[in-house]
């Protein structure tokens, strides 16, 4: 069930909010497990199995851990904490890596293993980290160990970011779990970022989405038409992912839960390195507090440190998908972050700012140009075509059709991408009158908005999900 469907819009809220208002606040989690198993259920009815056993992996070390702590036993504690570990990553890799491990192994060997053609589990990736994290903050004294069931079990389950995140840590939430402060106004404030959220996924993305797959498929091939796809790929995956963050973090504030925000006008970065505390924030933090920091760091010496970054991009990479280009794209991240650290970075803070910008957006268009492709060849082929490498033509006439049909939409997109429209809005709110307008003005633009994306949705328009693959 996707968010922005009409099944999820108008029967599923509202039947799930309807019950969650009307029961007493101690059975509110009962509901919001119930709800978000029936969410699951409905796109993975095998695969909920498996994502029950992997709370019930999670509740029962996160017990073994607080025992052992209790007892004294840091043995026995530091071993719960090796066997949560090696049960969720060993799902995660097994029902996500095995064909990928067999057809390497199959290559190095000359063997014939047969694949397992194992259908990926939605939300693995992301229900995994919540669960390790759990189990990790326990283990350091972090976090306080969940005892009731229930609450552990809503925590991972929790439908809102269960499928694409944020990647919530249990003590982003673990104060609400027990207790969490229901109004009005943020039910109305939720309402609205879910709406937008929608809205980017629905009006931008898959508007872009269209022009990506129009332009891959064409068989025009030209200089700019290479462009132009990659172009709209970055922002529709931007707008994608993100739009299906703020619904999420919408959905959270309904609920009473704040989730943090995992995007910050990545796009306005002025070096990679900053692309990469303002793109998929829930991510970095993860892989920083759990992987780079236990690892050393950057307080090691330099060869140590290089070796530290280049292996949590490899694995930044590999936690996209089970494809060497996801890979290639992780060390193709981690090759600038070194680069920047040891020289690049000075350079950059000396330029004018618009040089930097273009240097950032320039690579991360490359980036996602190997992120999108089927095969490392393929990747090759397509930036060397951009780069006018294979003596294309500049451009043709289809080209410039679909540059003049989606040139306002892309400008759009580009707008959209900074921080110009919400500064806007922060100065007409704290103006009294401007403050007065937006209160009456907002709730009826979410509400023709939402028609607006209805009318999308019923006319049964381009609406695939992108994160869905990861």
């Amino acid at each position: 069930m996707l968010f922005s469907s009409i099944t999820f819009i108008y029967y599923f809220i509202p039947v799930v909010l309807g019950l969650y208002y009307i029961v007493p606040k101690q059975y509110k989690n009962l509901v919001l497990l119930l709800s978000s198993l029936f969410f699951y259920f409905c796109g993975e009815p095998v695969y909920s199995l498996l994502m029950l056993a992997s709370i019930a992996s999670g509740y029962l070390h996160g017990i073994w851990i607080s025992k052992a702590k209790d007892c004294g036993r840091k043995g026995y504690a530091r071993m719960a904490l090796i066997s949560s570990i090696v049960v969720s990553i060993g799902l995660l890799v097994f029902f996500k890596y095995a064909d990928f491990l067999i057809e390497n192994m199959n290559i190095l060997l000359h063997a014939d293993i047969p694949l397992l053609r194992l259908t990926l589990p939605i939300g693995i990736s992301f229900y995994s980290f919540q669960i390790l994290s759990y189990t990790i903050d326990v283990y350091r004294g972090d976090a306080g160990v969940q005892k009731n069931i229930i609450s552990f079990a809503a925590y991972v389950s929790l439908f809102p970011q269960l499928i694409a995140g944020p990647i919530v840590r249990y003590t982003d939430v673990e104060a609400e779990l027990s207790s969490r402060t229901h109004s009005i106004e943020n039910a109305a404030g939720g309402i609205s970022r879910f709406v937008i959220g929608l809205s980017k996924k629905i009006i931008l993305a898959n508007t872009l989405g269209e022009l990506v797959k129009t332009a891959q498929g064409s068989s025009e091939r030209t200089v700019l038409m290479g462009w132009l796809s990659a172009i709209a790929y970055a922002f529709q995956i931007y707008y994608d992912f993100s739009g299906y963050s703020d619904m999420a973090i919408g959905l959270g504030r309904i609920f009473g839960f704040t989730f943090p925000e995992n995007f910050n006008y990545p796009y306005i970065s002025k070096s990679i390195t900053e692309f990469w505390r303002r793109w998929h924030m829930t991510l970095g933090t993860w892989f920083r507090d759990y992987v780079y920091i236990p690892m050393g760091g950057n307080r090691v010496g330099k060869a140590r440190w290089i070796f530290n970054i280049i292996v949590v991009w490899f694995l930044t990479g590999l936690w996209h998908g089970a494809e060497w280009t996801f890979i290639i794209w992780g060390l193709y991240f981690a090759l600038l972050l070194v680069l920047e650290k040891i020289f690049l970075k000075g350079l950059l803070d000396r330029l004018p700012s618009a040089f930097a910008r273009i240097y950032v957006i320039f690579l991360v268009i490359m980036s996602f140009v190997i992120f999108n492709s089927d095969s490392t060849g393929g990747a090759i082929e397509s930036i060397m075509g951009m780069l006018g490498l294979l003596k294309l033509p500049l451009y043709g006439a289809e080209t410039l059709y679909y540059m003049r049909s989606y040139g306002a939409m892309l400008a759009l997109a580009a707008f959209g991408a900074t921080p110009l429209a919400a500064g806007l809005y922060k100065r007409v709110v704290k103006s009294r009158i401007g403050s007065s307008i937006i209160n009456i003005l907002e709730p009826t633009a979410v509400m023709l908005l939402l028609a607006v994306i209805t009318g999308y949705l019923v006319d049964g328009s381009f609406n695939p999900f992108l994160y869905f693959r990861f």
